[in-house]
């Protein structure tokens, strides 16, 4: 299947490692134009130049917390490769921790990265996407569908922007603008590595025991490797995809029981 993804430029955000990185290069192979960004400059330079195999990348240092980062990176975008046809949103998972280990900072931090960013990198992109029409994703977690012991902060925020995304499909519509969210599950990056040692420690368990009861919760029996998570994140940021708008996507080997 022709994605018809050649020639489109796409925005990228937390690009430098695991599920942004992934989703970088699905883009690249299939023709686009990748921005990547990060907050670490030396990283993203590397990365860039290994995705360049593959096609044309510019890299931007990101903080999505803080808004002229995110104009700059749109600006970038715009001036390297002349529009914004498809944004990537993504940022770093929240600390684990229950309602009473979460202090009033971290939940400012949490909402301030995890879902005031997508809406100011949405209203810096909107401009360019109202032109000729465009995808956005939001990236979000399996916790959208069902909670998950210990990430309060993810929880709500994650499901926030399932709000987000469902309303703004109907805002978009007009303009030919498709906002998807899609939710991965256990996918095997750092960040679920780091959330089974966390587990593991409080339970008094290798992070190996911790993993390998996880897979046995999942009917695949295994977790998702980032590049499986990220085609199904290229098919809807792609032309195949004219007609799925404001739904929730899992990406999770079955792990999530609910209906």
């Amino acid at each position: 299947m022709d994605l018809h993804l050649r020639g489109k430029t796409a925005v990228v955000v937390a690009s430098s490692q695991g599920l942004g990185r992934a989703v970088a290069e699905e883009l690249l192979k299939e023709g686009a134009k990748v921005v990547i960004s990060g907050r670490d400059e030396a990283k993203l330079q590397k990365v860039a130049n290994e995705l360049r195999e593959y096609g044309s990348v510019e890299y931007h240092q990101t903080d999505i917390t803080k808004p002229d980062d995110i104009k700059s990176l749109m600006d970038l975008a715009v001036q390297k490769f002349g529009t914004i046809d498809i944004l990537v949103n993504n940022a770093g998972g929240p600390p684990a921790g229950s309602f009473e280990e979460i202090s009033d900072e971290d939940w400012q931090h949490s909402f301030e990265l995890n879902l005031l960013s997508y809406i100011r990198l949405i209203r810096e992109a909107l401009p360019y996407l109202k032109e000729h029409g465009g995808k956005i994703i939001n990236i979000a977690s399996s916790s959208i569908k069902e909670p998950i012991p210990g990430l309060i902060l993810s929880n709500t925020f994650r499901t926030g922007i399932v709000g987000l995304t469902k309303t703004l499909s109907q805002e978009f519509a007009r303009f030919n603008i498709l906002i998807n969210t899609v939710a991965p599950g256990k996918i095997a990056t750092d960040r679920v590595k780091h959330l089974d040692q966390f587990n593991a420690d409080k339970l008094g368990l290798s992070r190996e025991e911790v993993e390998s009861n996880s897979k046995k919760a999942i009917p695949l029996t295994r977790y998702g490797q980032p590049e499986e998570f990220a085609k199904v994140v290229v098919f809807l940021a792609s032309e195949a995809n004219s007609y799925m708008t404001g739904s929730s996507f899992l990406v999770d080997g079955g792990m999530v029981k609910s209906i």
